[in-house]
């Protein structure tokens, strides 16, 4: 029995293993997609290259100081983890795609209040161009706000030796620089997500995080085995554990309540008259409908606090700025969690339009059986909406604020903490499942062209 139970995990694997080079080969053998991931890695290495490029003026040798405060305060860490390291290093790319991200949110929040962007909302493709542009436009007045901000940080943090120019020349360039490695790394992304595979903003952060996790497990590994603080079955008890939150958050991006709809049966003439009967379908309401977003609002609301308390010099405003520059501190989490559940109830009410699905419903005579269409059916989903939003806030919060248990817990050092939870593990799940379902629907266009084509299935 032993024995037969062996083959059979053998074969398991075999078929398993089989599979994935099926799917791989299938993958290389689709021209298009080919030439979209080909295309999709070549402008990744671009934007890894400029990250590497440090901005003229300062001497690279110099940096030290500049990658010392970035490490020690968990805030500007988590922004140079965004960047790719780029923010430590001074680079051409050091403001990364960030101030873009912040323009979109200010864009966002803007069609609630402003009549002007909640038409272009609904303006269908040219809308949706116009709010883009502005987008680019606003992205443009960040960078020329937090370039400033930047070169200003360097120059309290540097030593003077470090700067090769003269102010009145470094600092106008820089900015101008800064900027244009903003919009480069912007256009880079828009890129991708046209002529590439997945969407090319969220690519380009992933990467930035990705860079760094070799950094990071290198250092627990050192710290854990080389300096014998736990040993090698700890640090692998570590790893565990951090593949388990991984399908947790997995699970979270997935999760989703089916609520199910029924289309009207209708009779088709030409001749003859027969019923077809309504199909019955379903809408699928995300347990967690906002995403990621929620954390990034929280993150860019608890920067506030330091920056207008960096402004004094009292007691109270450097506890506060103490306070509010630690990610591992229990104060601040318990505020960002409260932030993040806040945050996920706004978003999802922002990004899932209840009145707009029932109206579509409607006109498209479909029902959700036992309520009546139009504004029954949208009070309906608003209900459902308000009931799951609530245990995914939780979990949402939860996964966000789980760096600081892990930290504490095991004693691990802070970079590699914060791939437990947190923006940085949420984008790279979200991402990667988006990037994934990206290359399955080639696929699975490529099945059916096939089936079109031959009449019959093709194997992968």
């Amino acid at each position: 029995m032993r024995r037969r139970a062996a083959k059979w995990n053998s074969y398991n694997k075999y078929r398993q293993m089989k599979k994935l080079w099926d799917t791989l080969k299938a993958i290389w053998e689709i021209k298009e997609l080919r030439t979209k991931i080909l295309y999709t890695l070549g402008l990744i290495l671009v934007y890894r290259f400029g990250a590497q490029v440090t901005l003229p003026g300062i001497d690279p040798t110099k940096l030290q100081a500049l990658a010392d405060q970035t490490t020690g305060n968990t805030l500007l860490d988590l922004l140079n983890q965004f960047t790719g390291g780029a923010f430590a290093k001074a680079s051409v790319f050091a403001l990364g795609v960030m101030p873009y991200i912040s323009a979109s949110i200010v864009v966002q929040l803007m069609g609630i209040a402003v009549p002007y962007i909640q038409k272009l909302q609904k303006s269908g493709e040219s809308g949706r161009k116009k709010i883009t542009q502005l987008t680019r436009y606003l992205t443009i007045a960040v960078t020329l706000l937090q370039g400033p901000g930047y070169l200003f940080n360097l120059h309290r943090i540097l030593p003077r030796d470090a700067f090769l120019l003269s102010d009145s020349l470094f600092i106008p360039s820089s900015v101008l620089i800064l900027s244009t490695g903003t919009i480069f790394a912007m256009w880079l992304g828009e890129k991708i997500t046209d002529k590439g595979i997945g969407n090319g903003i969220s690519l380009l952060i992933m990467v930035g995080i990705l860079a760094r996790l070799p950094q990071a497990l290198f250092q627990e590994f050192t710290l854990r085995v080389t300096n014998s603080q736990g040993g090698l079955m700890l640090f692998l008890f570590e790893l565990i554990v951090w593949l388990g939150v991984i399908v947790l958050s997995v699970y979270l991006v997935k999760a989703y309540r089916p609520v199910p709809v029924q289309y009207a049966r209708r009779t088709a003439g030409g001749g003859f008259e027969k019923n077809i009967f309504g199909s019955r379908q379903y809408i699928p309401l995300k347990l967690n409908a906002a995403g990621v977003m929620p954390i990034i609002f929280a993150q860019a609301i608890m920067f506030i606090p330091g920056l207008v308390v960096s402004l004094s010099d009292s007691d109270w405003a450097k506890n506060i700025q103490t306070i509010f520059g630690n990610m591992f501190d229990w104060r601040y989490n318990v505020v960002f969690a409260i932030l993040i559940i806040i945050f996920t109830y706004f978003y999802t009410a922002i990004t899932v339009q209840t009145n707009q699905i029932a109206e579509d419903l409607k006109r498209s005579g479909g029902f959700i059986p036992g309520i009546r269409p139009g504004t029954p059916t949208a009070e309906y989903l608003d209900d459902i909406l308000s009931k799951i939003t609530l245990p995914g806030s939780i979990f949402l919060a939860l996964i966000a604020v789980l760096p600081i248990f892990v930290y504490h817990i095991f004693s691990m050092s802070q970079g590699w903490a914060m791939f437990y939870g947190g923006t940085s593990l949420l984008i790279m799940v979200g991402v990667a499942i988006d990037t994934i379902m990206q290359v399955e629907a080639y696929l699975l266009n490529r099945h059916y062209d096939e089936l079109m084509k031959t009449g019959r299935r093709r194997k992968l």
